[in-house]
């Protein structure tokens, strides 16, 4: 075979606060992308860069030890932008993992590369996507159990209240978030909350910055639970970050509730409600499916085959 000189590396950046307009435009041009191309999950998750190259937005992800190219956002041909990825994974001498690639994008690139990328399911990865009228009025008979649930909710804590996230109430949200995560790590000393915790802190943190929503049960100076989230695309708001206090009972479904009513009544123009992935986590997929959401949005991993690894 005739060797192809590959091109240079791709001059990545770091994303910024200031890059999200940039980020809206290109996701306003998508069909449908999974929550991972949401530029708020994109600038608090691990260490983000981006470049524009062929009239696209190309993402360089590193999440810890792994290094992934979500798929790239624009419109038109890919060839060129997709040989731009290839060659800079080979130049920097670590896998092309491409990643967050739906069905159609699959297609593409067997089309493009036929026999050169092996695809994975990554079903642990799927959103689920929920109408905002089912989240918000629980309607009919397959919500009974969560509109009985909420009931019991609304007698233990008669004066809770849903409070919009201000900087007045801030530090109540952050110490519920603090105090939640000290107790998962004490329980499992083993387990890693790290890349979690900081995202999470940081969207409270940042949340005016990138636009994003966020909301709290308040009973007294007591935060019950803590919800954030941001646009995804004019029809679809993505619900990014939700904890509530282990052992209180409806709290949960109340946040969840009460989110869903407030970004209705804020944003009528929002159809959807992205409740992102179950991470392959059981008790966390059966609570998703428990809502009946209208369906979920595949993805795909697809690493490309070198010449020697190739059938």
């Amino acid at each position: 075979m005739t060797e192809t000189k590959l091109p240079c590396t791709i001059a990545f950046s770091p994303i910024t606060a200031g890059d999200k307009a940039l980020f809206d435009a290109y996701l306003a041009c998508e069909e449908e992308r999974g929550c991972e191309f949401s530029f708020a999950n994109l600038y608090l998750w691990g260490e983000q860069n981006f470049a524009e190259i062929h009239g696209h937005l190309v993402l360089f992800s590193h999440f810890g030890k792994r290094t992934v190219y979500p798929f790239p956002l624009g419109a038109g041909e890919k060839k060129e932008v997709l040989d731009a990825i290839i060659g800079d994974a080979h130049a920097r001498g670590i896998r092309c993992l491409i990643t967050g690639v739906s069905p159609q994008a699959k297609e593409t690139l067997e089309r493009l590369y036929p026999g050169r990328f092996r695809f994975t399911a990554d079903e642990g990865t799927f959103d689920y996507v929920y109408g905002i009228d089912d989240l918000a009025d629980l309607p009919g008979k397959k919500y009974h159990a969560k509109r009985n649930h909420l009931a019991r909710f609304a007698e233990a804590f008669p004066d809770v209240r849903a409070e919009v996230i201000t900087e007045e109430n801030q530090p109540l949200a952050a110490r519920m978030l603090e105090e939640w995560y000290a107790e998962r790590e004490e329980e499992d000393p083993h387990a890693d909350f790290a890349l979690e915790k900081a995202a999470a802190q940081k969207a409270l943190r940042e949340r005016e910055a990138i636009s994003m929503e966020g909301m709290i049960l308040r009973d007294g100076d007591s935060v019950l639970a803590v919800t954030l989230g941001s646009f995804l695309s004019a029809d679809t708001f993505d619900v990014q970050f939700e904890k509530a206090r282990r052992g209180v009972q409806g709290a949960y479904a109340a946040i969840n509730r009460a989110f869903a009513r407030h970004i209705r009544e804020k944003y009528p123009s929002v159809r959807y409600l992205d409740r992102e992935e179950d991470m392959g986590i059981e008790g966390l997929r059966q609570a998703k499916r428990s809502y009946h959401p209208l369906y979920r949005i595949e993805k795909f991993r697809a690493e490309y085959v070198e010449d020697e690894d190739a059938d």
